[in-house]
């Protein structure tokens, strides 16, 4: 099973100098996949939750294609319905070319209201808008020509059963986003119930998870994934790998944006899971 991370390409602490490092720390650990979040208008609720400056996924991966050899790059989750799609197809086939087939389109339909107001998409079409989309997006890449060769992942996000149905028809992964144990489990069988009344196979399982270290074990059947001790967090990881999960992308953001300027902490985690998990 491949460890990722996401790596955050926002908040006060975040320069092209600390991208950098941040890719080397992550390829360096021997994590297989780095993955960065996406935002256009930075609007108040945008800013309270990732708060400016905020780099742009695809010009970033660029950036950091160029720095790195081997871990693949994505995103976490491009919002679709926010670019045409056919400037996605090819900003993806690009990157994918450019990097040498390392990249990764993880996808969603977005949840922040007044950024879509303040781009002029209608928000309650989000998710008809996004399943259009990917659809242009499939077929752009299949002409082949300037497009790429239109073999590039798309993991799907969101857990409502609508994304579900979007990871079974239109992608190769399904993509949670930090949820408990009990809850992943439950939205597992419902998706594989979806392919199965779509007479489809069911997408492969990428969950991101939370990544944070702590000194006792967490309690409560509302701990998400990710969050304990090692000892918890590396049995979050054998029961992700039980479930069939080919890649885990870990999410060592807790919230606060100040943890951007002091990167040493998250490294020191995710150095001590690549060091633990190596070894299981």
């Amino acid at each position: 099973m491949e460890l990722g991370v996401n790596v955050p390409n926002f908040g006060p602490g975040t320069d092209p100098a600390t991208l950098r490092r941040w890719a080397q720390t992550v390829e360096g650990l021997g994590y297989g996949l780095l993955m960065v979040s996406d935002h256009v208008a930075i609007t108040p609720d945008v800013a309270a939750q990732y708060p400016a400056p905020f780099y742009e996924p695809f010009t970033t991966l660029s950036w950091l294609a160029g720095v790195t050899e081997r871990v693949r790059l994505g995103t976490t989750v491009l919002i679709v319905p926010y670019r045409h799609p056919l400037l996605v197809a090819r900003m993806a086939a690009n990157l994918d070319r450019l990097s040498g087939g390392r990249f990764v389109l993880g996808v969603g339909s977005g949840w922040a209201r007044q950024e879509f107001e303040a781009l002029g998409v209608p928000y309650q079409a989000r998710g008809k808008l996004t399943d259009e989309h990917l659809r242009t997006i499939r077929a752009a890449w299949a002409d082949t020509g300037d497009y790429g060769e239109g073999d590039i992942p798309i993991w799907v996000g969101g857990s409502a059963d609508a994304a579900l149905r979007r990871a079974v028809l239109l992608g190769e992964a399904w993509h949670p986003l930090r949820l408990t144990p009990a809850v992943l489990r439950e939205r597992l069988t419902r998706l594989r119930e979806l392919a199965d009344e779509l007479e489809r196979p069911a997408p492969a399982l990428a969950p991101r998870i939370v990544l944070r270290l702590t000194d006792s074990p967490e309690t409560g059947q509302d701990r998400p994934a990710g969050v304990g001790t090692i000892g918890q967090i590396l049995g979050d990881l054998e029961e992700l790998r039980s479930l069939g999960a080919q890649s885990v992308l870990l999410d060592p953001f807790n919230g606060d944006p100040d943890e951007t300027l002091h990167p040493e902490v998250a490294w020191q985690a995710l150095a001590t899971v690549s060091a633990r998990w190596e070894h299981l």
